[in-house]
């Protein structure tokens, strides 16, 4: 027993874990497949340029053939895998998401009008009710797939990011999708909160309150949320709340929030530095919501350290 409690006292913190495995597995997919994923190159690789911002010491190695990917983004739709498996509207964002990223921390040519470039061909595809789509509306998000409305708040962030003044209208029409939009799910409340992350005036506080009220119903027992308020915890679900508390006010309730969510995220961290995959409809196995699982999971730790 004291042999066991010491090798659990001397295992590195959750995120390092996380980011050793991410710094193995972010390279690998383009070398095993000679092809570029949005779950390899896009969600967890944003996870490692977000650790590298921090100050961690991420090898260059385990970003150089991403970055070099993300900075030509004219090649984006031909990425080298199955066509006909490709969603080139999802592509798009996570790509241009990881650029984002990647031009705050580290050498990117031409970085700041290769964002501008790839972020304008996101805005182009916005719908006129201010959305984006990126897969069947009625399905609920999944680390890989987004669904509506998180694909629509990252899309509003990201262009608010790049440019406020170039994309001013194209956020205001964002702005008043998600403030219209139902709160269908956790999920849903999560991404709200997320687009509302700078926002200011009456109706946002409003928005903000219900979308508190969400995911206070929606809180596991033991730390955690689900994709519904009546849900078993996932770890997604999880990290995108904890993501999108993380950018509001850290009131004592949030503060708790966010203690509860990252025991729940480091008591289910695997003993490779993953997690396991969260999954539409749960309990499936797939590589891509795998990679894009821990990617959102090592997002959320290194957000609430």
């Amino acid at each position: 027993m004291p042999f066991l409690l010491a090798a659990v006292l001397t295992l590195p913190p959750p995120e390092e874990r996380a980011l050793a495995f991410l710094a193995r597995e972010v390279p690998a997919w383009s070398t095993a497949n000679h092809c570029y994923s949005c779950h390899n190159n896009g969600n967890a690789a944003r996870a490692l340029y977000a650790a590298k911002r921090l100050g961690y010491a991420i090898s260059d190695r385990a970003l150089a053939d991403t970055t070099r990917w993300l900075s030509r983004p004219a090649g984006w739709d031909a990425n080298g895998g199955d066509q006909a498996f490709n969603n080139k509207d999802l592509a798009r964002l996570q790509f241009a998401l990881a650029l984002r990223d990647a031009a705050d921390c580290m050498p990117v040519s031409d970085g700041p009008g290769i964002a501008q470039q790839a972020v304008a061909t996101i805005a182009a595809r916005q719908l006129a009710d201010g959305s984006w789509s990126v897969g069947p509306d009625e399905n609920v998000g999944s680390p890989t797939t987004f669904g509506t409305m998180l694909a629509t708040a990252e899309s509003r962030r990201l262009l608010a990011r790049t440019n406020p003044d170039r994309f001013a209208a194209a956020v205001r029409r964002a702005d008043d999708w998600l403030a219209r939009r139902p709160l269908k799910s956790v999920l849903d409340a999560a991404a709200a909160l997320i687009a509302l992350d700078a926002a200011a005036g009456d109706k946002s506080l409003s928005r903000r309150r219900e979308c508190l009220d969400v995911l206070r119903k929606g809180e596991s027992k033991n730390g955690g949320w689900g994709p519904f308020v009546n849900a078993a915890p996932e770890v997604f679900d999880t990290a995108l709340v904890m993501l999108a508390l993380g950018r509001g006010p850290r009131t004592a309730e949030v503060t708790d929030w966010l203690r509860r969510g990252r025991a729940y995220l480091v008591r289910t961290q695997l003993p490779d530095g993953s997690w396991p995959e969260t999954t539409r409809p749960a309990g499936a196995e797939s590589y891509a919501e795998h990679l894009s699982t821990a990617g959102w999971a090592t997002r959320a730790l290194l957000a609430t350290r």
